[in-house]
Parts: structure tokens; sequence; C-alpha cells
């Protein structure tokens, strides 16, 4: 399995090449796109992207770790984490692109 990332700059690249926008005005909305989600998820509001998947901020509680050299006990302070859940269109598409060997590292997003 190959590690790929994909970048603000591949996003603004795909857009600019399916719908038609100057790079420019496709990199700006790429940013806006992305500030609107995390300005949601600060709020504490839930995104959902339809046939995509749905991210949601969860508040942990403080609890008792423990270091793995030294095994001892530290506390974890309270916090909050980012959840994300695939939807079960994205997950079928997952499943069904490995099962037919077609996983695609290329520059479509």
């Amino acid at each position: 399995m190959t590690e790929a990332t994909v970048t603000r700059a591949q996003l603004a690249e795909a857009v600019y090449q399916e719908v038609g926008l100057s790079r420019n005005d496709s990199s700006q909305m790429v940013d806006e796109i992305l500030e609107e989600v995390s300005q949601a998820l600060i709020k504490g509001d839930m995104v959902k992207l339809s046939s995509f998947g749905s991210f949601q901020v969860r508040s942990k509680g403080q609890r008792i770790g423990r270091n793995p050299k030294t095994g001892e006990e530290v506390p974890i302070l309270p916090r909050r984490v980012l959840v994300f859940r695939a939807s079960h269109v994205l997950k079928d598409k997952i499943n069904r692109a490995r099962a037919s060997g077609a996983v695609s590292t290329g520059g479509g997003v």
C-alpha cells in the first residue's frame, strides 16, 4: 500500500479541472470550504457531507493513562477530539475498489 496525501493544492487543481474556475478561484473556494467546516467544528456543530461522511467533536473526560516506558500512571486531561465516521456510500466504494484491485493513487479526487 502506498502512502499518499491529498493536499489543498491537489484539491484546488481538481476543482480547476472539473469545474473550470480559474486556479486562483479554485484555490480560494477550497480554502473557504475548509474554513467553513473548521468553524462549524470549533462551534461544536456536526458536519455531514453527503455520500462522504460526518465530522463531529466529542469531549473526552479526564482519565488515568500509563507511560509505556516506565509504567508510571499519568493523568490525561479532559480534551475535545475530532471524530470522522465514513458514510456507507464511501465505505462501499472503498471496499469495491479494494476487491477489484483498482485502487487509484493518481491525481484525481
